[in-house]
């Protein structure tokens, strides 16, 4: 038998049922009018929802799905899903999950779409359905995308050859402008190699974040590159690279082979800052609203059964193996806990920047979050200085989707469900002490001292 559900546990966020149906009743409102439903104050029209949510209507119109990842640990809530029979459970028995060699692929596979031996949708950095919404791609050509959830918080890192360990580069990067000057000054081909995942994704943004608040202009300073995360640690022994940007397992896989340490876990920079999302192709969410949901359900209710402590072991054991991420289960298992070694002098047993997937509304995809990630791009380029983020947000976050399929868990399951009560978790604070206000989003983005906006 599987264990679907799993009860309430100490640090997260939950609600009465009572004060979940009447909370959700405030908050969906406007999404349960889209759908044709009217909502009173005393959430009568949610509860008579609830009802509904799981007839033999609610029948996926497809069973089929072609979902793509990379390796690292915040695929495990597709893999979970999988492996743990969530998928099926809803009605989406034909799952198929395709490993991906390089964001690059994932990006080209979505713009093809599984019709044309493509992908639906997959485990995505959170800016690329927005990339893959404007055009960004090679042919120029748009591929509208929603983004449907949030898979994790947190679990990335910054991390360092070991060249550098003198340097006691930690959380401030200014211990490195003195090796970085010394090289610019060899020239072009002479200047510190840094590695990131995918151009203005996560990885991208939060190197050239730290970077930029320690003194050191990513664009000008350092020589940026990118590097599929699978291939970060054998390039870094290769000697390709000084320092790179990446999520789990492989800031823990360079420390294990003695290569490198990690300067900071970027929830040092941002404490439970966003980082992957599931996103699939608008058109075949368009088509198949129950098998949308569906999967919603599938992977929310992975991402609950990841979250506890009791099934940390076996999720790492599942997503180690060979077709996932194809690594030993110790390079995964400590820092999923809260384990993690610097590889320095540096270590910490219980620390709180562990990468969450449902906890603390981890799930939920913040409209805010977006925000700072599309207000990031243009400050380094990667859009235009005139680009109206807001309305890109507004088309591309489907947050409301997300809403719908929580609702429909909490009812089929008595399972306490939390649901933020706007689509902003407020004004974001960095290690840094700079703020990010998104009615303001233009304000953050003229404090900033280092950027490529300036020079365009």
């Amino acid at each position: 038998m599987i264990e679907l559900y799993p009860t309430p546990e100490a640090g997260m966020t939950y609600y009465s049922r009572r004060k979940f149906i009447l909370m959700a009743g405030a908050t969906t409102a406007g999404t349960l009018l889209t759908h044709g439903c009217a909502a009173n104050q005393n959430g009568q029209t949610l509860r008579s929802r609830l009802v509904v949510n799981h007839t033999t209507s609610d029948t996926p119109e497809t069973a089929i799905a072609s979902l793509g990842f990379i390796a690292l640990t915040d695929a495990a809530p597709l893999i979970v899903a999988q492996a743990k029979g969530y998928f099926t459970h809803y009605g989406m028995t034909d799952v198929q999950l395709v490993r991906q060699p390089s964001w690059g692929a994932v990006q080209q596979n979505l713009s093809l779409g599984a019709a044309n031996g493509g992908l639906d949708g997959a485990h995505l950095l959170t800016p690329m359905p927005y990339h893959l919404s404007a055009g960004k791609m090679p042919d120029g050509n748009p591929v509208l995308m929603y983004i449907l959830a949030r898979l994790n918080v947190n679990g990335q890192g910054i991390s360092l050859a070991n060249i550098y360990r003198d340097l006691d580069v930690g959380i401030d990067s200014s211990n490195l402008k003195e090796s970085v000057e010394q090289a610019k000054a060899g020239g072009p081909g002479m200047r510190l190699k840094i590695a990131v995942t995918y151009p203005g994704g996560t990885h991208d943004l939060w190197m050239r974040y730290w970077l930029a608040a320690g003194g050191i202009d990513p664009d000008t300073d350092v020589s940026m590159f990118v590097v599929p995360p699978p291939q970060m640690v054998a390039n870094m022994k290769a000697g390709t690279m000084h320092a790179f940007c990446v999520g789990e397992p492989w800031n823990a896989q360079l420390i294990r082979e003695n290569l490198g340490y990690s300067a900071l876990v970027t929830g040092e920079l941002w404490r439970d800052h966003p980082e992957k999302s599931f996103a699939m192709r608008a058109d075949w969410v368009d088509r198949h609203p129950k098998a949308t949901k569906a999967l919603l359900m599938a992977i929310q209710s992975a991402q609950i059964w990841c979250d506890r402590p009791e099934n940390k072991d076996e999720m790492c054991q599942i997503i180690a193996a060979s077709q996932y991420l194809n690594v030993a289960i110790d390079a995964i298992a400590p820092r999923t806990k809260g384990i993690i070694d610097y590889g320095s002098d540096r270590v910490s047993p219980t620390s709180s920047y562990a990468m969450k997937f449902w906890q603390d509304n981890a799930s939920y995809p913040f409209k805010n979050h977006d925000l700072w990630f599309l207000t990031e791009n243009m400050r380094w380029g990667y859009l235009p200085p005139d680009t109206d983020v807001q309305a890109m947000v507004n088309n591309v976050n489907r947050e409301d989707l997300w809403r719908e399929a929580a609702i429909a868990l909490f009812h089929t399951t008595s399972q306490s469900i939390a649901i933020p009560q706007t689509t902003s978790r407020g004004i974001e604070t960095f290690f840094d002490g700079n703020q990010f206000n998104d009615k303001k989003p233009m304000e953050y983005l003229a404090l900033q001292s280092i950027k490529k906006l300036d020079k365009t």
